[in-house]
């Protein structure tokens, strides 16, 4: 019988009533009690918890995912796959960590709920099932860290929450990549192998500042940055890659001191590369020394550029690495 081993963090799915106010939800479920729900499971696999943190996914930091990517990759038990249960606010920037982190070639599989336990059709039982299912089958294997939520499977590169209770509120640029149908799971596509993001022995956190541009922008929010503490930039750029030429010169200047990505804020598609070439477009602002997201949205870069940084890697050298991942992608 294949064994899955479940880490709980909190958030809604481990959610019930609040005794100090009964219109209010908290969490109190730990990992024992989550897979207990799930007697169907006893025939077929066995499922052993951790009870890892049991917060909101608001509260969660890089450090704390930083320590959970540590225990999977130490983990001595024989694991056929790895769940995460934890709240949907941050499920996508915690599966991408984890995704670039987990070297065991073993599923990782992150799930959370967007109904909480106390409501008609909540949704968090299905999806630990599904997700347990997915963790001890044969169509996991080399998917690297996935999210199931709502039958679907999504890759964590790609996966985003959309919308604030909708049931289907992950998706993806190119849709879900698997699904669960009648208990088994089905992978129609696969992605390509991360290229060349070798993290070493993390150092202290290192903050890297995210800013949306807005039509009008004068750039004014980054005139601080380096006085703040930060050590990058990701900029949520209009379109495929476009800031008003009032930003142009404080980008370039800033891009001289620390790693500057250009990720769009549209959340989906490719940052251009060659198209446009008027101050404040594309090649521009890669001519004056600002990096390509590429694929990844503003909330991965940052989760990737934090990680490098963090590994203490060179600003030359990160400029190469962000070049060859995004690529790959």
């Amino acid at each position: 019988m294949k064994h899955v081993h479940v880490f709980s963090l909190g958030g809604t799915i481990s959610m019930t009533h609040d005794d100090k106010n009964t219109n209010t939800v908290v969490s109190t479920l730990n990992g024992e009690d989550l897979i207990n729900g799930l007697p169907e499971l006893q025939e077929k696999v066995k499922v052993s918890a951790t009870s890892f943190m049991q917060v909101p996914s608001t509260q969660l930091t890089l450090d704390d995912i930083l320590l959970l990517a540590d225990r999977i990759n130490n983990l001595e038990m024989e694991t056929s796959g790895i769940v995460v249960t934890q709240g949907t606010d941050t499920i996508e920037e915690t599966s991408f960590a984890l995704d670039l982190l987990i070297h065991r070639h073993i599923p990782v599989v992150l799930t959370g709920a967007m109904r909480n336990p106390t409501l008609r059709g909540a949704d968090g039982s299905a999806n630990l099932l599904n997700s347990i299912l997915l963790a001890s089958s044969d169509e996991a294997r080399g998917l690297g860290t996935v999210v199931v939520l709502n039958d679907e499977i999504h890759a964590a590169r790609y996966v985003r929450k959309t919308h604030t209770q909708s049931l289907s509120a992950f998706q993806s640029n190119f849709g879900p990549i698997g699904w669960i149908a009648e208990g088994k799971p089905k992978v129609a596509l696969r992605v390509n192998a991360y290229a060349g993001c070798p993290f070493g022995k993390m150092g202290p956190d290192v903050p890297v500042a995210l800013l949306t541009v807005t039509m009008g922008d004068d750039g004014r929010l980054i005139r601080n940055i380096r006085e703040l503490g930060y050590g990058g930039v990701i900029i949520e750029a209009l379109g495929g890659g476009h800031v008003p030429t009032a930003m142009v010169n404080m980008l370039e200047e800033l891009a001289k001191d620390m790693p500057v990505v250009i990720a769009s804020r549209t959340g989906n598609g490719r940052i251009l590369e060659q198209t446009y070439g008027y101050s404040g477009s594309e090649t521009d602002l890669f001519g004056r020394g600002l990096l390509n997201a590429g694929w990844l949205d503003g909330r991965k870069s940052r989760i990737l550029l934090q990680l490098l940084l963090r590994s203490g890697i060179s600003y030359p050298e990160i400029k190469n690495l962000f070049h060859k991942f995004v690529n790959a992608l």
